[in-house]
């Protein structure tokens, strides 16, 4: 992948995500905070989320993306009072002037991403949130996280050409609908679940249950195939976090 291009201003440009392909290995999150000097903590321009679904023998473990989408219909825009967000024209990204930011976090409450993201949970805290590395494409290059994945499961270009390669899915499990924001992202879904090596399912919970000596492990086939609330302790997506606490357990990784 070429690390250096021309940008075209004037145009939408956008991310796509394979979630087939990534494995969370935290690489963009850690090249995010590297390039834009942020300390591990919940100030995090980039999550990534990891939550688990479904029971043996279908459980499976999903991943997702949270950040500043870049939307055609910026809601933060127009919800906060101090004005201090705004739609640029270059690259349509959509960024904070930290100057003019009070802390009122009313762009967090109309965000359904909740991209912006807080020092602290500490009244006037300023918001930050993925400016696209506008710095970057400033100079011809492309955003941090997407030269970072080393399982090529991001891609940044205009949306034209995004939707040109890899179809018009905005849309991913889990996530906000994208019908009222318009976010410049197109998702490739990771694939349905489904048995590679065929097998008798009742058949395997039986033999399962037993043990050479002593009770039986479970009693009926539903003791583990039934996941009691809270056992798991992701297992949804959360993408608005209630305060900095939350924020870094949904998010928990490699880079704090």
């Amino acid at each position: 992948m070429s690390t250096s291009t021309s940008f075209t201003k004037g145009v939408q440009y956008g991310f796509f995500f394979d979630q087939s392909r990534c494995v969370n290995c935290g690489a963009c999150a850690v090249a995010c905070k590297d390039w834009n000097d942020i300390a591990p903590g919940p100030i995090k321009y980039l999550r990534i989320y990891e939550w688990e679904t479904g029971a043996w023998p279908t459980t499976e473990v999903n991943v997702a993306l949270g950040r500043c989408f870049a939307c055609a219909n910026p809601v933060c825009v127009d919800a906060c009072p101090n004005h201090a967000i705004i739609k640029e024209p270059d690259f349509g990204a959509v960024l904070i002037d930290s100057s003019a930011c009070k802390g009122t976090r009313q762009c967090f409450v109309a965000c359904p991403y909740g991209a912006p993201t807080y020092a602290s949970d500490a009244p006037g805290e300023k918001a930050n949130m993925c400016h696209m590395c506008i710095d970057r494409l400033e100079q011809g290059l492309k955003p941090v996280c997407v030269l970072a994945c080393g399982m090529r499961a991001l891609d940044f270009d205009t949306m034209a050409n995004l939707q040109k390669k890899y179809g018009t899915n905005a849309d991913l499990v889990g996530m906000p609908s994208s019908k009222d924001t318009t976010p410049s992202v197109v998702y490739k879904p990771h694939p349905a679940h489904k048995q590679i090596v065929p097998y008798d399912v009742s058949r395997a919970l039986a033999i399962n249950a037993k043990r050479p000596a002593g009770p039986d492990l479970y009693s009926a086939p539903t003791d583990v195939t039934t996941i009691p609330d809270g056992l798991i302790s992701r297992s949804k997506l959360v993408i608005k976090a209630k305060n900095a606490a939350d924020l870094m357990h949904y998010s928990a990784n490699t880079d704090g």
